[in-house]
């Protein structure tokens, strides 16, 4: 079974380096125990890095105990639809690959609010 995309094309790898995705396996994939629904494969911004940590969600640090390096400008990253949707409305959310934004991150967002901020 193929999983597909907000194009609804075969789901492309978000990220290997930093390894992304519920699964790290540098795919958006996701399934019922995904409660954050880490679908939105996005581009790291300093504003929107420094959004999530006021937020709460510190994608900054690095927790080696998690084998998480941190994240830092310019990487790719499976984020949550909501905290994404947050940070659109805030006017800092980041640029999304489409190719790699799973469809469910369309129960959450439109299409075209994905494709107005695509990488």
């Amino acid at each position: 079974m193929t999983t597909l995309n907000v194009l609804g094309t075969e789901l492309v790898a978000c990220s290997y380096d930093p390894l992304t995705g519920f699964f790290r396996d540098g795919c958006c994939q996701t399934n019922a125990q995904d409660t954050g629904t880490h679908v939105i494969c996005a581009r790291m911004t300093d504003a929107f890095l420094q959004f999530s940590l006021r937020r709460g969600n510190d994608l900054i640090t690095p927790r080696p105990e998690y084998r998480f390096a941190g994240l830092k400008a310019g990487d790719r990253w499976c984020l949550c639809a909501l905290r994404w949707k947050e940070a659109l409305e805030a006017g800092v959310a980041p640029p999304v690959i489409l190719v790699s934004t799973h469809a469910k991150a369309l129960d959450t967002v439109t299409l075209a609010q994905l494709m107005a901020q695509a990488f």
